[in-house]
């Protein structure tokens, strides 16, 4: 009734009120039809917006309407098939540095440039994956690695084919070939066994000078409850062993407990990381492993330093194995790895300076690189988006400001009502981003005026609005596209002055007694 254009006779007001109308009658025509409305109340608009709608029978229910949707989703899933290839690489670079806490002054003081610790690459390592699907359940994956340690290497590569043949399971093929263990031929088998517990099993061939070596591993796992699993596996080849463990994965810690009893290899392990509940993502984890072999205590963290890259450092002490850092990058589905071993003793200058060095190399370079980065990456981010909306935001703002103009007369007749009952008067409303901290005093407020569109939708002296977004509200529009938006409300009822702030996404009720200003302020 307020938009439609019979009600307004000013030339401008009714060309207005007709664009405002049409976007009415739009609304309209997706909701009263059964078909529509049911793919907009499951999907929302982009439902709607998706092709191939316009080929289905008409006078489907609401699960008929859902099916078809998803099978239009898996046709687009299919095209985009030929573009994906899912790459994964891992890069490590082994360091010696023991020399930096295990040299012999007397052995280099007659060597020219002596003085200075010996620092070197003893080892390398890196692989690469890529899948290439077939059809929707077939994938082809071709893997390939080179290694090398103290001047000698190595490298293989290998082609596996990927079948999913059920919802409960899948198979997999694999052929390989390299310069130090031969040619390789494997299967991999996985099942769900029940909807709490699933099987992997996998054998393979390996042809070498020395002959054939067969291997076969099999793994069980269950569910023992929400956040529990346990596994057991069973290895079977050159070096036998059986594995036990209980996996718990909360939103605030992980534990792992692990025993495995093989050649040439027992021990036992306990592992407990911590999840803070931050925008970094910052994990702290401890673990100790004990066995035949000795005894390794290692400590670390991990934080997110970008949108796709996360960064970890740990610290290992073991007996006889010595201490090292080992510092991890993770950008993407890329993982670069340098373990640096520092010295064969159990030396505490070296478990000290492996503790707090990166500490205090990641504080500097996160305020001297990686914070100005972040900060900068995401206000170009932020000036792409706006730069992208830039035409919708101008025809969302005019739009809003020709709903105002039309609101005009509706909204004097409803402060002439509440008035005359000391109801709900809105004297301001403002609506955006507000500056109030005092580092934050260099920006500019981003607000508009909202008060005679919140006027407007007093009823029975209330004024409720949704969790939803309120820029899409009648006469608003977002002001400030990316950022942080705020509602802020001064009115009035029985009398009395009342102030509110209300963040984006959260419910609003007015009047309410909190909202009340005392007289002294």
């Amino acid at each position: 009734m307020l938009y439609h254009p019979d009600k307004h006779r000013d030339p401008e007001l009714k060309r207005q009120a007709e664009q405002l109308f049409n976007l009415v009658h739009q609304a309209y025509e997706v909701l009263s039809d059964p078909q529509s409305r049911a793919i907009y109340d499951i999907y929302g608009k982009r439902g709607l917006d998706v092709d191939g709608w316009e080929v289905v029978e008409r006078k489907r229910t609401p699960v008929e309407i859902r099916e078809e949707f998803e099978r239009l989703q898996r046709e687009r899933e299919e095209r985009r098939l030929q573009q994906r290839t899912n790459p994964k690489g891992v890069i490590s670079v082994g360091v010696d540095a023991t020399d930096l806490f295990d040299r012999y002054e007397e052995d280099y003081e007659d060597v020219p440039g002596g003085g200075f610790p010996h620092v070197e690459i003893n080892k390398m390592h890196i692989s690469q994956s890529i899948e290439a699907p077939l059809t929707t359940s077939d994938t082809a994956v071709l893997s390939g690695s080179l290694s090398t340690h103290n001047g000698n290497g190595g490298g293989n590569i290998n082609v596996a084919l990927r079948r999913v043949t059920s919802a409960k399971g899948w198979g997999e093929v694999e052929f390989g070939a390299g310069d130090t263990h031969g040619p390789l031929v494997g299967m991999k088998i996985f099942r769900n066994l029940t909807a709490r517990c699933f099987v992997t099993a996998q054998c393979g061939l390996n042809f070498s000078s020395r002959g054939v070596r067969p291997s076969c591993t099999t793994m069980l796992a269950r569910h023992l409850d929400k956040n529990t699993m346990g596994y057991l596996q069973w290895r079977w080849g050159t070096q036998s062993s059986m594995n036990t463990s209980i996996v718990r994965d909360t939103k605030t810690s992980h534990f792992t407990l692990a025993m495995q009893l093989g050649i040439p290899h027992s021990f036992m392990m306990m592992s407990y990381q911590y999840k803070f509940q931050d925008e970094d993502q910052t994990k702290v984890k401890g673990s100790i492993k004990a066995g035949f072999f000795g005894t390794v205590v290692e400590y670390g963290a991990e934080r997110k330093i970008s949108r796709h890259s996360v960064l970890g450092a740990t610290v290992s002490v073991g007996v006889p194995q010595g201490i090292s850092l080992k510092i991890k990058l993770n950008r993407a589905s890329q993982t670069y790895f340098f373990p640096i071993h520092l010295t064969d003793q159990l030396l505490p200058s070296a478990v000290f300076y492996a503790t707090v060095g990166p500490l205090v190399f990641y504080l500097a370079i996160q305020r001297l690189v990686i914070r100005p980065y972040v900060r900068a990456q995401k206000e170009q981010d932020l000036e792409k988006h706006r730069e992208s909306s830039a035409s919708d935001i101008a025809r969302k703002r005019q739009e809003a400001e020709s709903a105002v103009l039309l609101m005009q007369e509706s909204v004097r007749r409803i402060i002439e009502t509440e008035e005359s009952k000391m109801g709900l008067i809105i004297l301001n409303a403002w609506y955006g981003k507000f500056v109030t901290d005092n580092s934050q005093r260099h920006e500019r407020a981003k607000v508009i005026d909202v008060t005679v569109p919140l006027q407007c939708l007093v009823k029975d002296s209330k004024l409720i609005l949704t969790e939803a977004t309120k820029s899409g509200l009648p006469g608003f529009y977002d002001p400030c596209v990316g950022e942080e938006k705020s509602l802020k409300v001064l009115y009035q009822f029985q009398g009395v002055m009342h102030q509110v702030l209300s963040p984006e996404g959260e419910a609003l009720r007015i009047p309410k007694q909190s909202h009340r200003i005392d007289a002294d302020t």
